[in-house]
């Protein structure tokens, strides 16, 4: 009866998740066949965007594995997979210049993403015991109800962290777009694709947050409804 209507949400959610990151990865390989204006690299596109906006500190580099593109404001580096740092197509450079959206970002003290960073270290320590407190939390729900209360705590802090990232990611690949148009790296045929391509990557945050703020409402109503 406890157990039951979580595993229901989880499973729904990791449905949607699984479909979106097939379209994902699907639209990722059938933008990879389009070439960019002038022949760039993920790599160039980066640099390019990142001295555009007048930032000289941030550097590019290419990490190992597939779709692990990320900026470091630790480090300020622009983190790209194989694919994109060596890709002279309309994917590599959508996915480029989205990862640059957040270098600008941070050069500009954009409100949520410094709200993010702020939250990192209260979202790491909540990530590593929200699990067992919820765990022990569910077991002495009848007796020591206030433990179920502080995994809900735990976990509206992880749930809070994935609706911050959404505005953070829609306005980075924002940024991208309108970049990637005046710069003339897309053109009229090819701004579409990196508009599609950014818009599935969108869709995995959102539905992570959803996904977070229903398994929170599931544990609100378990502990509101213990004595029922």
């Amino acid at each position: 009866m406890v157990i039951g209507p979580i595993w229901i949400i989880f499973g729904i959610f990791m449905l949607i998740s699984w479909f979106i990151g097939y379209q994902l990865k699907s639209r990722f390989r059938q933008y990879s066949s389009i070439p960019t204006n002038y022949g760039l690299s993920g790599k160039e596109v980066a640099e390019k965007m990142l001295r555009d906006h007048g930032i000289y500190d941030v550097k590019v580099v290419s990490v190992p594995g597939h779709l692990t593109d990320h900026y470091n404001p630790a480090n300020k580096t622009v983190n790209l997979s194989p694919e994109v740092y060596n890709g002279r197509n309309v994917a590599a450079a959508a996915v480029a210049a989205h990862e640059c959206g957040h270098a600008i970002q941070h050069a500009h003290a954009y409100a949520f993403l410094e709200m993010r960073s702020t939250l990192v270290p209260v979202v790491s320590f909540a990530s590593q015991w929200v699990q067992w407190v919820l765990l022990a939390g569910i077991l002495l729900l009848e007796t020591f109800p206030y433990v179920m209360l502080a995994g809900i705590i735990l976990f509206a802090t992880t749930t809070l962290f994935s609706f911050i990232t959404l505005p953070v990611e829609i306005n980075a690949s924002q940024r991208a777009l309108v970049w990637l148009t005046n710069s003339g790296i897309t053109t009229s045929q090819s701004y579409p694709k990196a508009k599609d391509a950014l818009k599935w990557a969108a869709y995995t945050y959102v539905v992570a947050a959803l996904a977070s703020l229903a398994t929170l409402l599931y544990y609100i109503a378990l502990f509101l409804g213990r004595r029922d």
